[in-house]
């Protein structure tokens, strides 16, 4: 078969963008970018450095007093024709989401219009921002609290998904007030360096977003910039406790949007063909690189034999190869690293005692110079074996059975992740039940990710990360209240 490769003429160029300027770094910093696709260089990517971040902030903090000064009324319209632009232009975004990381064509259009939605909800906000008034005792007073921005938020995003990691965070930011420095990970740097460009197109004020296309580095210079107020960080774990080690030099606040390793939780009386195909998506949303994917199946006995044929079955089925098919469904990961990692685990899961019932070898043929892993599901897990404990981050289900619903929440809760968990049941007791027991941000009662829309808050338990994106809470993330109290008492001149 012929690949349908990126079109490299069609990528954006620009890895830096500082008060509205468009620059091409000219420093020893390089990274080549590879399609995961093919395993060919889309381009040598020139990086930022620390002193594009000090450009970087000292635009965001020109730009700061104007734009939280702005009334309500014209943010909100500014981030509705962010909204629309997004919208118009979503099909456009799909070379770089592509190109960038292996998004499947089926998928990549759809998130433009999901960016669009996370401007058009949060800008409905921008002009709803109120505090409150506290009554007061003890003397005569009058006391408020009101809402303000923090300044300059530094945002760092995954490469798993940057174009909707990026939006997630930069809508409640903006409507809240704050300016930006982002960093585009130079893994998969294409649809935010796009997105940067956009906003500027619908009319975003010079200095309010700035880019910094950069590594580990570039990030480590933002943790520790004096003019960055905040820092909101999306990534691994490993990352996240130096991003906390280095700003606690400053007491500089950081929310945290991390892993996962999600329990699937299958009960007898579950609609199996249902279950089955929203369990699948554990392994084929973002081509299984998904933070809150459902990657443990946790299946009640009586049915466990029953539910693994038929995922098995399913996952047989799920068409795996080049990402610019429209009839694709399973992309690459991300790197031949990745890939290796992956399969690592998958192997010491065998020897751990699970059996493959579906995938497990690398695609080869036209496919062999691609990340390529087919939809890999290991039965038998024992719980607290490697594969079974820790996140994959991969097209991998494992699957364990459990006997009743005390064993299901112990299982579930088992794990030092707690960001999503997915229950299939037909019982409206145990539904709430298990909802109310389950330690997870967010919980699914027969779904399988319906709920991550803007006007829901997203976030996780323990390991999983700590503040929350999407919803009040979103927004709320990134003002700072003040409380003013003023008192009412009469002069003692009794005038």
């Amino acid at each position: 078969m012929a690949f349908r490769n990126p079109v490299i003429d069609a990528l954006p160029r620009y890895p830096v963008i500082i008060g509205g300027q468009r620059e091409v770094p000219t420093g020893p910093a390089r990274h080549v970018h590879v399609y995961p696709g093919t395993g060919k260089v889309t381009q040598e990517l020139a990086l930022a450095d620390a002193g594009h971040v000090d450009r970087a902030t000292a635009a965001a903090r020109k730009a700061f007093p104007a734009w939280r000064a702005m009334p309500g009324d014209k943010r909100r319209d500014l981030m509705f024709r962010i909204a629309a632009l997004l919208e118009a232009k979503s099909a456009e975004f799909a070379p770089s989401l592509i190109a960038e990381n292996g998004s499947v064509a089926m998928v990549a259009p759809y998130m433009g219009y999901d960016a669009a939605q996370k401007f058009r909800y949060f800008g409905g906000w921008c002009d709803k921002l109120h505090g409150r008034t506290i009554p007061m005792w003890g003397a005569p007073a009058h006391d408020y609290v009101s809402y303000d921005p923090y300044g300059v938020i530094g945002i760092i995003v995954p490469w798993n998904g940057p174009l909707f990691a990026a939006t997630m965070v930069l809508a409640p930011v903006l409507a809240a007030g704050n300016c930006v420095v982002i960093k585009a990970p130079e893994l998969a740097p294409y649809s935010v360096m796009q997105l940067i460009d956009l906003l500027h197109e619908a009319g975003l004020p010079d200095g309010v977003v700035n880019l910094v296309t950069g590594g580990a580095d570039v990030g480590a210079a933002m943790v520790a910039h004096p003019g960055i107020d905040k820092i909101e960080f999306i990534g691994s774990g490993a990352t996240a406790r130096q991003v906390l080690a280095n700003a606690a030099q400053s007491l500089k606040p950081v929310g945290l949007e991390l892993g996962g390793k999600s329990a699937v939780v299958v009960f007898d009386d579950a609609d199996l063909m249902l279950a089955a195909k929203k369990g699948l998506t554990g392994a084929i949303s973002s081509n299984g690189q998904g933070c809150v994917n459902g990657t443990r199946l946790l299946v009640q006995r009586g049915i466990y034999d029953r539910y693994l044929d038929l995922i098995g079955a399913m996952a047989r089925h799920v068409q795996s190869g080049d990402p610019f098919d429209p009839a694709t469904v399973l992309g690459p990961v991300i790197s031949q690293t990745a890939l290796d990692r992956i399969s690592g685990m998958v192997a010491r899961g065998v020897a751990d005692g699970g059996r493959i019932i579906a995938g497990g070898q690398r695609l080869d043929g036209d496919f062999a110079d691609g990340f390529f892993l087919p939809v890999t599901i290991l039965a038998d897990v024992p719980d607290q074996c490697e594969i079974a404990q820790n996140e994959v981050f991969g097209p991998v289900l494992v699957a364990t059975p459990f006997d009743d619903e005390d064993e299901a929440i112990a299982l579930a809760n088992g794990t030092d992740y707690g960001l999503g968990a997915y229950v299939h049941t037909q019982n409206l007791r145990r539904a709430h039940h298990l909802a109310r027991e389950l330690q997870a941000g967010m919980i699914h009662v027969n779904g399988s990710g319906e709920a991550m829309q803007p006007n829901c808050p997203f976030g996780g338990f323990k390991k999983s990360g700590h503040g929350r994106l999407g919803g009040v809470e979103g927004l709320h993330e990134f003002l700072q209240p003040k409380n003013v109290w003023m008192s009412m008492a009469a002069p003692e001149g009794g005038q």
